[in-house]
């Protein structure tokens, strides 16, 4: 009988084989080199090129452009530097040959004599059928201490984008120039649009929409010039808008997206909040510093929870004990389809006390992460009444609780009574993770899992440590 072949020594001659045939970086094929260069900046990959005779012409087919001036070379002083680092994008353009191209980055400080420069470079990607437009003149603050304040901002030159392959644009600190009949620019391909610090009215907004029909992730951070941001769109599944501040004038919001799954409001400022379509949410996050000047904001926000209540995932803070909510939501509002929270909280009994409120809305909730909600003010004093009433904690699903930022040494009482009256109500049907912080690192987190119900097995013992930090 003939004998059949190992299959374990099989794969193991064949993995022996590959790592004797592949043995350092210049045995990979041409086009695996290629794609690990297309993750470097374009001035680290152009320095390959002096590797070998192999290397040279590899960086002129990546199918990709990222000119980082955080890695361009500093010089005597700011406008130097970028003097030369314009050269150095003018140089590759013309020795790069014309192929099409994935992604085109750009980091720059500009001032306005750069102008035509920014704008044969965008031409350059538009003509090469780039997917993926990057363009970023903020980079961070540090760029910035030695600037007037008054600079004038990049004019992105919206028409050249007519008919283009772009997929996802990305733009950073720019004034948008939008061409007359923008229902022409035929930008049916384009479906994520991320601005961050751009200049925006209403009418852009609309306007945006119309040139893009199939936008399907939208991003406005820290923009500014909007008064009624109306949001209209079947196509749209992502939405996040962070870092609205008006002091000038109240920002009103409304949403009508009936596909939408995913929608973070971060810190937005807004004088109304109308949700007329959102049927298709599934994860909601919002966060609002945690002041009492800013507790209307969130109030306004969560007040627009009866209009979800179908979501299965929630990020939120805990102000829950002053929002009342049987005195906000319909009396039988609740969250049937909610599975995960992420709320962020302290362990007072203030704190605990909103927990319940809560929770009393979460009737399937199955998995409950706890951050530490980082406050602006004490909290309110409390009535007798509410100092002695008795926390219950309603969660008859819930299989998991994991507590963020548990440092050893500090917070230690008021973490352990928390425990130690989840452990006593019974309400964590599987475990309780402590995840540590401790000068910075993360460590083990400790694992709190609860053993298979005995007779002999007290209520107090139910739950055994599975592991503990290293120090």
């Amino acid at each position: 009988m003939e004998e059949k072949p190992d299959a374990t020594a099989t794969a193991t001659a064949t993995a022996t084989a590959t790592a004797t045939t592949v043995t350092n970086i210049n045995d990979l094929p041409q086009d695996i080199l290629i794609r690990i260069l297309s993750f470097l900046p374009t001035l680290d990959t152009i320095t390959t090129s002096l590797i070998s005779t192999k290397w040279k012409p590899l960086w002129s087919l990546v199918p990709s452009l990222n000119f980082s001036y955080t890695h361009f070379p500093p010089y005597n002083n700011f406008s130097t530097t970028r003097q030369f680092f314009s050269e150095f994008i003018d140089r590759t353009l013309i020795l790069k040959p014309q192929l099409p191209l994935k992604k085109f980055r750009l980091e720059f400080i500009y001032e306005d004599r750069y102008r035509y420069h920014v704008d044969s470079w965008v031409r350059y990607a538009i003509k090469n059928q780039v997917l993926e437009l990057d363009l970023d003149f903020f980079i961070d603050k540090s760029f910035h201490i030695f600037e007037p304040e008054a600079k004038p901002n990049y004019d992105f030159p919206f028409s050249a984008l007519r008919n283009s392959k772009v997929r996802a644009l990305k733009l950073c600190r720019c004034d948008l120039t939008l061409p007359a009949n923008m229902e022409s620019m035929n930008l049916w391909s384009m479906n994520e649009v991320y601005f961050d610090q751009v200049y925006m009215t209403d009418d852009t907004v609309l306007d945006l929409f119309k040139a893009c029909p199939n936008i399907e992730v939208l991003k406005f951070e820290d923009c500014y010039g909007m008064e009624n941001l109306r949001l209209c769109s079947e196509k749209l599944k992502r939405l996040d808008l962070s870092s609205f501040y008006t002091a000038e004038r109240e920002l009103h919001l409304e949403l009508d997206c009936p596909n939408l799954v995913w929608l973070n409001i971060d810190c937005f400022e807004m004088g109304q909040f109308c949700v007329k379509n959102l049927s298709s949410l599934v994860e909601f996050h919002t966060f609002i510093v945690h002041g009492l000047e800013y507790y209307g904001q969130w109030c306004r926000v969560v007040k627009q929870l009866h209009q979800i209540a179908h979501i299965k995932h929630l990020v939120v803070q805990n102000w829950w004990l002053k929002l009342a909510p049987k005195d906000v939501f319909p009396k039988d509002f609740l969250l049937y389809n909610l599975k995960h929270l992420e709320l962020q909280t302290g362990y007072t009994t203030y704190d605990l006390l909103g927990m319940a409120a809560l929770l009393e809305l979460c009737p399937n909730l199955e998995t409950m992460h706890l951050d530490p909600l980082y406050k602006v003010v004490e909290d309110e004093s409390l009535s007798e009444e509410l100092l002695n009433k008795p926390i219950n904690l309603f969660m008859p699903n819930l299989k998991e609780v994991r507590l963020k930022a548990f440092v050893p040494g500090q917070n230690q009482n008021q973490f352990s009574q928390f425990v130690s009256l989840l452990k006593k109500q019974g309400v964590v049907l599987e475990k309780i993770v402590l995840v540590s912080l401790y000068n910075g690192t993360s460590l083990p987190p400790v694992i709190l899992r609860r053993r298979p119900p005995r007779a002999e097995v007290d209520e107090e013992s139910s739950l055994h440590v599975e592991g503990s930090p290293e120090r």
